[in-house]
Formats: C-alpha cells, structure tokens, sequence
C-alpha cells in the first residue's frame, strides 16, 4: 500500500483528523482525538497501532513485518513493516483493528454522541 493509498484509507474513517503533532514527518491519524496510527512520511517504511495485546503477540510470532511499537508502548502497540510479509488486505484490518479499539476506549459521552455507522 503506498502513502497516498494508506492516507485515503486511514482519513475517511468516521471521526479521523490527521496532523502532525510530533515533528513535520509523523503523520498521525486521530480518531475523536486519539491516535490510531502513526507512519514517517519521509522514510516510508512503516506504520505504528494500536493492538489487543494477545493479538500483537500473536502477529508478531507470526509475521516477520510485526514488531514491538517503535517508541510507544510495547504492550499495545506493534510496528508494521511496508513491503514484507503483511500484504495489503491483512495491512487493512490492523487499521480498522487499531481504529477500533481506540474508538472503544474513547469515553462514552463521545462514543454516545459518535457511534459508528
């Protein structure tokens, strides 16, 4: 998936705002204020989320592509690299996945005022 590919995917999302908070190269994808993913926009080569930490340890005994999240909280987040053994479908779901749990963990006054449809 390239850039502009995962930039449609990621900013149509129901309540997903996009900045860069960080630095001028970290993308951030926010749903209703909180990240979901992270990706360089300069050094393309991957893409940080949010996972069920069962999950995360599941991915990463079984793709190469998955690692610990870079900088972020080993537990809940994973590091997916372009370009190995996660192809672009599977890429998709552990968007909507990270998508997904950041919305549920969102209060629910927002998720009552944003459900998703």
């Amino acid at each position: 998936m390239n850039i502009e590919e995962l930039h449609l995917y990621c900013s149509l999302k129901q309540g997903a705002t996009e900045g860069f908070p960080f630095d001028d190269k970290t993308l951030v994808f926010k749903v209703y204020g909180k990240i979901f993913a992270l990706v360089d926009i300069e050094d393309y080569t991957s893409i940080n989320l949010k996972c069920d930490p069962d999950y995360a340890i599941e991915l990463r005994e079984q793709f190469t592509a998955v690692r610990p999240g870079f900088h972020m909280n080993h537990k809940h987040w994973n590091t997916i690299q372009f370009n190995n053994d996660i192809n672009d479908l599977l890429l998709k779901e552990l968007i909507d996945h990270s998508y997904q749990l950041v919305y549920k963990g969102l209060p629910k006054k927002v998720r009552d005022e944003n459900p998703l449809g």
